[in-house]
């Protein structure tokens, strides 16, 4: 019988410390500390947390390597605070390629990396922050589209999202993954920036 209670004892000993060990991991991941909503939340509290959450996930999955024009720093070129996640500036011209044989099994992409060329002609990175120009005018649910089924502006029927926008990495997104990062990206200050149509191959 003592050898029943203290094996009982032991077990519920180790699922208590497995239960706290847990909670802590959980609670040291930047910006997740409270954030359970897969929606995007009217709550303030909540909104916040969702929001810091949500930055982090930008950063960390690289969208400020495309879609944020360039500023050089001491330490190599950095995203632009002015102009955070603002696409392709739509005032910048693209150099002119005269050797085509460049792109022959070859990407290249401008100094920005807003810009890229490949096989599929040339696609700019969108404007993803909140002004009429970028996802000003987006639902939620279309924003959850765009990433999860590589739809254009997130709309059925649309043409897919042009490489190199890797929107199969973030197919798998969670709802409340996918609702942080709009709620941060509904957060940043709009920049007007018209993004310019894609162009396609040229021989």
């Amino acid at each position: 019988m003592k050898t029943i209670t203290v094996l009982t004892g032991l077990a519920l000993l180790s699922l208590s410390l497995t239960s706290c060990l847990w909670e802590q991991s959980n609670a040291a991941q930047p910006g997740t500390a409270g954030v359970s909503s897969v929606s995007p939340s009217t709550d303030t509290q909540i909104l916040e947390q969702q929001i810091a959450y949500g930055k982090h996930l930008v950063e960390i999955t690289g969208c400020n390597d495309c879609h944020s024009p360039k500023i050089m720093t001491p330490q190599g070129p950095a995203p632009d605070p002015k102009r955070l996640l603002s696409g392709h500036p739509s005032d910048e011209k693209l150099a002119v390629v005269t050797d085509k044989s460049v792109l022959q099994g070859y990407v290249l992409f401008n100094m920005n990396s807003t810009a890229a060329t490949g096989p599929w002609g040339t696609s700019f990175s969108g404007n993803l922050t909140p002004d009429a120009t970028g996802l000003g005018s987006w639902s939620y649910e279309s924003f959850k589209k765009a990433l999860r089924e590589g739809k254009f502006k997130g709309l059925d029927g649309s043409r897919m999202l042009l490489p190199p926008m890797p929107w199969p990495n973030y197919s798998t997104l969670t709802d409340k993954e996918t609702a942080a990062i709009w709620a941060y990206l509904q957060s940043i200050p709009p920049v007007r920036n018209i993004v310019p149509a894609p162009m396609p191959p040229t021989g």
